[in-house]
């Protein structure tokens, strides 16, 4: 007589034979690499993408370096040309791609450490990370102080630069950096920190400095050197001043 457990006697080398394949096919896949990707170190695949921009850079500065030199020894030598390569220069050097010396403003936003239990009431979580709107708001009073040159973390900026945040982490020419965010001017200190203390954006910010233990430190600093701008300087988008 059939009896409903003698199933198991087909069901099982069913089973044998699926879960063998599903093994096989995973190990041609993988072919010894985790399948798992997910499970990766994020910190460390930020950092291996920071390291690799930077190397990148690097090569593209070296690269322009040789260009300009290529280019200074092989062009005719009239005397339109020297004076547009001349013309050029000063542009350059406004436009940040030259190196820079002066007295510098370092301001230092940070994230707040501070147990959100003891938050004012009413309060919320957003009170305890510096913004994006608030690293936007140093570099916009600190370029109309007057700053002939700035930099961002390790990087030079120019007028033109994107300050973007990503939850609490700044993406700057394609890396990626944690707080405490550190904003570096140069000019004249007296009218820069003015600039600083006048700008509502700023003044903003520095009213949650007590009520939530954001981090805001300006210091500075009789001379510093800041590196030529290298990132892109391509516009996608413009308009001419009227």
């Amino acid at each position: 007589m059939w009896r409903p457990q003698n199933r198991w006697a087909y069901a099982v080398p069913v089973i044998g034979l699926g879960a063998g394949l599903l093994f096989g096919v995973s190990a041609t896949t993988s072919q010894g690499n985790d399948l798992r990707p997910g499970t990766r170190d994020l910190v460390q695949v930020v950092q291996d993408g920071n390291r690799r921009v930077a190397s990148q850079a690097a090569d593209v500065a070296g690269l322009q370096a040789t260009v300009k030199k290529l280019g200074k020894r092989d062009a005719p030598g009239s005397s339109r040309l020297r004076t547009t390569q001349q013309t050029a220069d000063a542009y350059a050097d406004h436009a940040g791609l030259t190196k820079a010396t002066g007295k510098v403003v370092t301001v230092t936003l940070n994230d707040s450490t501070r147990d959100p239990s003891t938050l004012p009431k009413g309060a919320n979580l957003d009170w305890l990370v510096v913004h994006q709107q608030d690293v936007q708001a140093v570099v916009n009073a600190l370029w109309a102080g007057g700053a002939s040159a700035m930099m961002l973390m390790d990087q030079r900026v120019i007028s033109t630069s994107a300050v973007r945040c990503v939850g609490n982490t700044l993406l700057l020419q394609g890396r990626v950096y944690s707080p405490p965010f550190r904003v570096r001017a140069m000019g004249d200190p007296a009218k820069l920190r003015k600039a600083l203390n006048d700008s509502p954006a700023v003044q903003n910010y520095r009213a949650y400095v007590p009520l939530a233990g954001l981090g805001y430190d300006v210091q500075t600093s009789d001379k510093k050197t800041f590196p030529a701008y290298q990132g892109a300087l391509d516009l996608k988008y413009a308009k001419a001043a009227q």
